[in-house]
């Protein structure tokens, strides 16, 4: 790389989008997000960047402009929650997607090089979406929409989301997706009896986990670990096997290991800890910060490092050529 990438980061988040840029050679010199959990984690783990806990449409680009300077490139990830099929049937809340359009407000003012929207899928069903390519286009940029699965990029994860990788010098380069084997699920799960389980079989126990771990049992045999979906469905019996890559990871406890023991089936709920790297980020990212739940909710909402990385990339090579 030629010269440093500096990196505006919009909805930082855990800083996912940040940490797979910075992976790439980028400098990041700023984020915004409005959740004052995750802005403690991004100053934690991104000390030299100037965190900015606020909600976007307050904040004046120009004012920004003014004080890091010019940045090549804006990763964002604007709220997703309101386009996700994770909302069921529950209204949506069209004033937080339109949250997206706060890119091409800041894309006006800093006119960076590139723009990486990330977003679940079903951004792509928003009757708006048009409109902000559009936007995009208008300001000068080239867009192309990359469908990607985390799995690919070596995350222990399935984890599909739609990337707009937006460029003013020309054609987007597609991103590189690794030919090696995918990752299981058991390289980031404890198995080790750190953390404290409970018996499968006990009188409280939902009567839903006991028939999804008691599939498993006669799939896979009373001597082998395995995962159950506990909160919510998957459409595939509620239950997975630790060596295949982890189904998506939201932002509540979704899954609970199941493992024999000499007194019978123990379980227990994955920790943060096994959720940081199921994302992809490494073990030296900080997450000591809020609840339980806070983690969990932080992970959920991540961006994996490794599949941003992979993007950033892809559009430094394509500068070099």
């Amino acid at each position: 790389m030629n010269s440093i990438v500096r990196t505006l980061d919009l909805f930082h988040g855990a800083g996912g989008s940040s940490l797979g840029a910075q992976l790439a050679g980028a400098k990041i010199v700023a984020g915004i997000d409005y959740w004052d959990i995750a802005s403690e984690a991004y100053m934690i783990n991104f000390p030299d960047a100037k965190a900015i806990k606020a909600d976007i449409r307050s904040v004046s680009p120009t004012r920004l402009r003014d004080l890091v300077g010019d940045v090549d490139l804006i990763v964002a990830s604007p709220e997703c929650t309101n386009h996700s099929c994770a909302k069921g049937a529950a209204p949506r809340n069209e004033a937080s997607r339109l949250t997206a359009f706060e890119v091409t407000r800041f894309a006006r003012e800093f006119r960076p090089k590139w723009i990486i929207i990330e977003n679940v899928i079903q951004m792509n069903r928003w009757e708006k979406q048009l409109e902000l390519l559009n936007e995009l286009h208008d300001i000068g940029y080239n867009v192309t929409q990359e469908k990607l699965n985390a799995k690919d990029f070596g995350v222990p994860q399935t984890r599909r989301r739609l990337f707009l990788v937006c460029s003013l010098l020309g054609e987007v380069k597609t991103p590189v997706v690794g030919s090696g084997p995918i990752t299981a699920a058991k390289r980031v799960i404890d198995l080790n009896g750190t953390y404290n389980y409970t018996p499968l079989y006990q009188p409280k126990r939902a009567l839903a986990t006991i028939e999804r771990a008691e599939r498993a049992i006669s799939e896979l045999g009373p001597k082998e670990p395995f995962l159950i979906v506990y909160y919510g469905t998957d459409g595939s019996g509620g239950w997975q096997s630790i060596e295949q890559p982890l189904r998506t990871i939201t932002t509540l406890d979704r899954f609970a290991l199941i493992k024999p023991s000499r007194a019978g089936h123990v379980m227990r709920m994955l920790q943060p800890a096994e959720l940081k790297l199921a994302m992809g980020f490494p073990p030296s990212y900080k997450l000591d910060v809020g609840t339980r739940r806070d983690k969990v909710k932080l992970m959920g909402n991540a961006v994996c490092p490794p599949v941003m990385k992979s993007i950033v990339n892809g559009l430094l090579q394509k500068q070099q050529a």
